[in-house]
């Protein structure tokens, strides 16, 4: 039986890369406006609104031509989810 042995192992070092501010990492989520109220369409956050009534009738909007989605408004500060129901 043959043995090897190795030789001497070289170390390699590189050199520290300057230092620069590490950029967001890419993700596939698309953050919302500043608003209070978040319209959300099968538990996804669609837009951001200012006012509850706005974000309720954008969600009345897209109830209404697709009544089979489920369509609700969150409010951010109390955090309370309002679905929205067609009449």
């Amino acid at each position: 039986m043959a043995t090897t042995t190795r030789q001497g192992t070289k170390t390699m070092t590189m050199a520290s890369a300057p230092e620069e501010s590490v950029p967001e990492p890419v993700t596939q989520r698309k953050q919302a406006g500043s608003g209070r109220f978040r319209l959300q369409v099968d538990r996804q956050t669609k837009g951001s609104y200012a006012t509850y009534e706005a974000a309720e009738t954008a969600g009345r909007g897209i109830k209404k031509h697709y009544p089979i989605l489920q369509v609700a408004v969150y409010d951010d500060v109390e955090r309370v989810n309002k679905i929205i129901e067609l009449p």
